[in-house]
């Protein structure tokens, strides 16, 4: 306890690290109102997206067993870890036994500084490594490294902070502790640059240095957002596009997953991804949105499905904080974490959640955590899937997780003594009316609203004890001559009078969607397709472009060179969306192999062809289509790629393109 409050006074004596957090405070704030906005039902969500969370783990053997089946079945080597050593372990002699990657494979080159290039000699593995507070959990970067591998985040926050060999201080924005002159000053010592305080160039500095990395990595490793079991599908999250280069250009994939992050089916997942972008990042939506369901062609790809003590967390009162999506949303809510930040709680999970589970997880020496807490309840509020956080934290004061050495651990004698000789009057309701009596007596003779508290308790320096009512609630209570005449309401259908919505007023609200996004979307007819895009490609100076193979019938031109193989050195990807999604304005495209999956991701600008009938209102209807549960991998792409991971400034173009422009064909 005392290191502890040693990390805090430093946490809020560090005058750079105060201005950050109120930083990222108040633009979070903003956000998430806007954010929210557009779902009036948010609090029935919630209640849903619990009840979901609530069954799945009550039901974990079983989901999971149905997951893994389906998993199996698809063709990704499943691999079991009872803790971190052996997850670790595991991973491994994944990585060791995986080929090089040869540089034949591929025309994914860049035109680079050869003495920069990551490629190492050799057995030892280049791995490309997309944000996972999972890996955080179990150490594997630490692992991968003391056995010679190469690890590079590719996250642009999680790449800021392994440059400044720190650990993740938010489990959404890593590097929310840093200020802008930080970062500046990292990347001229770290890569080279001029000193400079301008955003998107660090931000273009990260891009050039980690394209090399995508490009020539031996292996890529992610985690898992969430894993759907009817169809095995593995659902990640990203903005940047990281997450899509490490599980698309490697001949080999390793997802890390907490056995915990299982939804039962596609309709589940439609509703936590209404939910979590919005409490995470403030989105509708996030960039990125994969569902992997097999390996690429000539890949491998691996999933290690970890226990690391979540089966021991399922048996005690600390249940309901496997519920948790891990969207961050309580870290931002808490006026505890906006003052000391992530870094004081020397855990991987740090703010309320983090005080729960990491106890939970780790033992007994995280429980002080939970005694910063001021219980003032704004976290249960922030939370997306109703974890009333504050009972998990008193019941982690009271020492109800596992291996806790004691009850109450982390109190001082005085206040377990007091909360004992409470625990033990509220436990008998004579006694403690007799009691409530008593202190009524006292309350008469004082004149104050408050008791002052002496500096000896630990609280007298900031707070005052409120005066015992002189009747309690139980006896005005039976004074009234009446109730209060609460009437029960139902909810009414919601599903009364709903209409569907016919194709224009698709469109329109699909293109306001994608405007707002930041792409552009150009209507046009069948009949012009093919001149319109080789105009726009004229008139943008194109001579080659890649295309899936659906697409390259519409470029027919002498002046611009068609390929379908991937090279990052082509500035246009053109590809077919197979759906859109008009209430976020996402496009879905299939990545049947590296060459298709390439094309909406390693060029600049990213054209898509939709066409108009492919338009659908809601999310749970694309979800829901067996195109995607039928092929590899496929991806919601809702705008340009982007990051706002330096001083929550949003930056356009990260690791994915820069430009996304939609040909939505009518007829």
């Amino acid at each position: 306890m005392n290191s502890f409050k040693k990390r805090i006074r430093k946490s809020i004596a560090n005058k750079n690290l105060q201005s950050a957090l109120d930083t990222n405070a108040q633009r979070r704030v903003e956000g998430k109102v806007a954010a929210f906005a557009s779902v009036p039902d948010y609090q029935e969500r919630r209640q849903r997206a619990h009840k979901i969370r609530k069954n799945v783990i009550a039901n974990l053997d079983e989901i999971g067993a149905q997951f893994l089946a389906k998993v199996a079945e698809n063709g990704i080597v499943i691999h079991r870890a009872k803790d971190a050593n052996e997850a670790v372990k595991i991973a491994l002699e994944i990585v060791n036994n995986s080929p090089r990657k040869a540089q034949s494979d591929t025309k994914e080159k860049t035109k680079s500084n050869s003495s920069r290039s990551p490629r190492l000699g050799g057995s030892k593995k280049l791995i490309a490594k997309s944000k996972s507070m999972v890996t955080e959990e179990i150490e594997l970067n630490t692992a991968l490294e003391s056995a010679g591998h190469k690890v590079v985040e590719t996250d642009l926050g999680e790449y800021i902070v392994q440059l400044r060999h720190e650990k993740p201080s938010h489990i959404i924005t890593p590097a929310v502790h840093l200020r802008r002159e930080d970062v500046a000053q990292l990347f001229h010592d770290e890569l080279g640059i001029p000193y400079t305080t301008d955003i998107p160039i660090l931000t273009e500095t990260a891009r050039q240095t980690l394209r090399q990395v995508f490009l020539e990595a031996d292996i890529g490793i992610s985690g898992v957002n969430f894993g759907v079991a009817e169809s095995g599908s593995l659902c990640l999250l990203t903005n940047e596009g990281n997450g899509r280069m490490v599980t698309t250009l490697p001949s080999a994939h390793i997802a890390v997953m907490g056995m915990e992050r299982l939804l039962p089916n596609m309709g589940d997942l439609a509703l936590m991804l209404s939910l979590l972008p919005r409490s995470a990042t403030t989105q509708k939506i996030t960039v990125y949105t994969q569902f992997i369901q097999n390996p690429l062609p000539n890949q491998e790809r691996h999933l290690i499905y970890l226990d690391n003590g979540r089966s021991n967390l399922r048996k005690t009162p600390l249940n309901d904080s496997l519920f948790c999506i891990r969207c961050g949303a309580c870290l931002n809510a808490c006026p505890v974490f906006r003052e000391i930040g992530g870094h004081a709680y020397a855990s991987v999970y740090p703010g309320p959640i983090g005080s729960v589970i990491s106890a939970g997880l780790f033992g007994a020496a995280h429980a002080p955590l939970a005694q910063a807490c001021t219980i003032c309840g704004a976290c249960k509020e922030a939370c997306p899937v109703d974890i009333d956080l504050p009972k998990m934290l008193l019941r982690v004061r009271a020492g109800e997780f596992p291996q806790a050495e004691e009850k109450g651990a982390g109190l001082p004698f005085l206040l377990k003594f007091g909360l004992t000789a409470f625990r033990r009057f509220a436990l008998r309701p004579g006694l403690f009316a007799v009691s409530q009596k008593l202190m009524g007596k006292v309350a008469s003779t004082i004149k104050s609203d408050y008791i002052h508290l002496p500096a000896w308790t630990g609280w007298g320096y900031g707070k005052d004890f409120p005066r015992p009512a002189e009747k309690p609630f139980r006896e005005k209570w039976k004074s009234r001559n009446q109730g209060l005449g609460i009437r029960n309401q139902e909810l009414g259908n919601r599903e009364s009078g709903k209409t569907t919505p016919n194709t224009q007023s698709l469109i329109t609200l699909f293109s306001e969607e994608l405007i707002a996004l930041g792409a552009e979307i150009i209507p046009i007819s069948a009949a012009e397709l093919p001149d319109r895009l080789i105009t726009y490609l004229r008139e943008r100076g194109i001579t080659r472009v890649q295309t899936d193979a659906a697409s390259a019938k519409h470029v027919q031109s002498r002046e611009i060179a068609v390929q379908t193989e991937a090279d990052s050195n082509i500035a246009v990807g053109i590809t077919k969306a197979i759906a859109a999604v008009a209430e976020t304005g996402s496009i879905l495209v299939k990545n049947e192999n590296r060459d298709t999956g390439s094309a909406s991701l390693l060029p600049e600008i990213h054209i898509a062809i939709l066409q108009a009938c492919d338009l659908y209102e809601k999310l749970e209807e694309v979800l829901n289509m067996p195109e995607i549960a039928g092929t590899a991998a496929a991806s919601l792409i809702s705008g340009p790629s982007r990051t706002a991971d330096i001083e929550m400034t949003l930056t356009i173009g990260v690791h994915g393109p820069r430009e996304l422009i939609v040909f939505l064909v009518d007829g």
